[in-house]
């Protein structure tokens, strides 16, 4: 975007013009998609939603600004044809397209899309820190302004996320919601829109359950290509009832099977099996605070850790597919570290390690949450190879499961010595990432505060504001290398993905931030 005062990133959809037109498509059938998954949800309200099957729903149910489509991270035209972004990466200008409307039949303007993203931000619910110090404006019934305070590149990826879906302004206001500054406390319309969504995506809800099932319904005023299915089930599923549901029908998709489980499908003629490393990221995270544990603020054991962990051994119980983390941004990411880079397994210099903090008969306890897995990985699996690896070398862990709600609780308030958590992208930027550096709200939970290292502090800030890609790449690269010489954070490994689906069906990918968009799923 360096070069000119003001970039202009075209992606119109519609060649030679300003405005897209709806596409032409035939009307969605009358099949059902089953999607099984183990349901990581508690809200279909976009303005509330960070979890990975709130995405799936979300982004059926709400247009985004731009968005992206199948396994690509490419931003593309959503209810905006195109945007400009300024010289010094603060402001953007999106250009909404004419024709778009919502599940009720009234356009979707500018206006829906400012009360949208200041609902976000003034709901104060997790999804707020994506717009942190950006200001919403409309300037005209279709062209809508972001500014932010300070030099943020991201934008454009960021806009893609589902908790950014734009809602009906009038529906939901007439149902409790509210953008005013004060809607954190007045703000009531969860409980419609977990009930009856307002959006304009290709799909409406109409049935909504967190541990048991989520159905969809083609939306008939949906301004874009019709999807294929006129209704898609959302089922809570165990792993092994995925795989064996998958077997046994059409139409089907499993979402959350391990690569040794789905490699049980290779010879199926019935199914199609995709495998590989997926961008969520497993890493152990020390407290910094010596009051917590003397131990795992040692920095000599910090490296003892870094370098006596066998990481082929994770990686091989990840399975085919997964690979070792090199650092903290997947590598499929910009700035994401190549596999070369990643840390050796060296028992003798962990040991040496050991000795040199001077500390006899070092111990710890390792928490992880026990009632979720991520792509087929139980997280007690890994423990239970960290408590060995770690014992060779003469560190003493004891191993702790915490059901997750305890888990998150006890973790934001920095309770644990020593965590295994992960980091599942919320949009595929490494500004993402930045909330590992000093003081970031990620450090901020094992007390690694940014007077720890102002200097990486600053490398941060840099790196999240340049607009130059390449420049990006490098930066973020150095900040991985350093954060490997000296932090709280070891990263382990990006566990295989996989997605398996009937033999019948296209578009069955995998994308990095809402896994899965059922309204690109088709049929051959």
């Amino acid at each position: 975007m360096a070069g000119s005062a003001a970039a202009a990133v075209a992606i119109s959809v519609a060649a030679g013009s300003g405005v897209a037109t709806a596409k032409t498509a035939s009307s969605a059938n009358a099949g059902t998609l089953v999607v099984d998954t183990s349901f990581i949800i508690s809200t279909a309200d976009p303005a509330r939603d960070l979890d990975p099957t709130g995405y799936i729903v979300d982004h059926a149910l709400y247009d985004t600004l731009l968005t992206e489509h199948g396994a690509s991270t490419k931003v593309a035209p959503d209810l905006a044809t195109s945007y400009t972004a300024s010289k010094n990466a603060k402001v953007f200008t999106f250009h909404l397209r004419h024709n778009a409307m919502f599940s009720d039949g009234t356009p979707v303007t500018s206006k829906d899309v400012v009360f949208s993203l200041n609902r976000v931000i003034n709901v104060k619910s997790a999804p707020a820190y994506l717009l942190a110090g950006i200001t919403v404006s409309a300037k005209g019934p279709y062209t809508v302004v972001l500014k932010s305070a300070t030099p943020n590149p991201a934008v454009p990826e960021i806009v893609t996320t589902p908790a950014l879906g734009i809602v009906n302004s009038k529906v939901v206001a007439a149902h409790g919601g509210s953008d005013a500054p004060n809607a954190s406390k007045t703000d009531k319309a969860q409980q419609f829109l977990d009930s009856t969504s307002a959006g304009s995506g290709p799909y409406v809800l109409t049935q909504f359950s967190t541990n048991n099932q989520i159905t969809l319904t083609a939306n008939p005023h949906y301004w874009g290509k019709k999807p294929t299915f006129s209704r898609v089930v959302l089922r809570d599923m165990s792993a092994p009832t995925q795989l064996l549901n998958v077997q046994r029908g059409s139409d089907q998709i499993a979402l959350d099977l391990s690569s040794s489980q789905a490699a049980t499908l290779k010879n199926n003629s019935a199914v199609q099996v995709h495998t590989s490393a997926s961008p969520n990221l497993f890493f152990l995270q020390l407290t910094s605070n010596p009051k917590v544990s003397p131990v795992m603020a040692n920095p000599d054991i910090r490296k003892a850790i870094r370098y006596g962990l066998n990481y082929k051994a994770f990686t091989q119980t990840a399975g085919t597919g997964a690979v070792q983390a090199a650092g903290l941004i997947p590598v499929q990411f910009l700035g994401g570290l190549p596999t070369r880079d990643a840390v050796k397994q060296d028992l003798a210099k962990a040991r040496a390690l050991v000795k040199a903090s001077g500390i006899k008969n070092p111990s710890a306890t390792l928490a992880y949450p026990s009632d979720i897995n991520v792509n087929g990985l139980a997280f007690a699996t890994l423990a239970q190879l960290v408590q060995a690896d770690l014992g060779a070398i003469g560190i003493t862990i004891k191993v702790q499961a915490v059901p997750v709600a305890q888990f998150l609780t006890a973790y934001n308030a920095d309770k644990y010595q020593l965590v295994q958590s992960y980091w599942g992208p919320d949009y595929a930027d490494p500004n993402d990432y930045l909330v590992f550096l000093p003081g970031g709200s990620v450090s901020s939970r094992m007390d690694w505060p940014a007077s720890a290292n102002p200097q990486l502090v600053a490398l941060g800030k840099r790196a999240g504001s340049t607009s130059n890609n390449a420049l990006r790449a490098k930066l973020f690269t150095s900040i991985q290398k350093q954060l490997n010489a000296s932090s709280p954070y070891i990263p382990m490994l990006q566990p295989a993905q996989a997605i398996v689906g009937s033999k019948n069906l296209t578009g069955v990918a995998l994308n990095p931030s809402w896994l899965l968009s059922v309204a690109e799923i088709g049929t051959k």
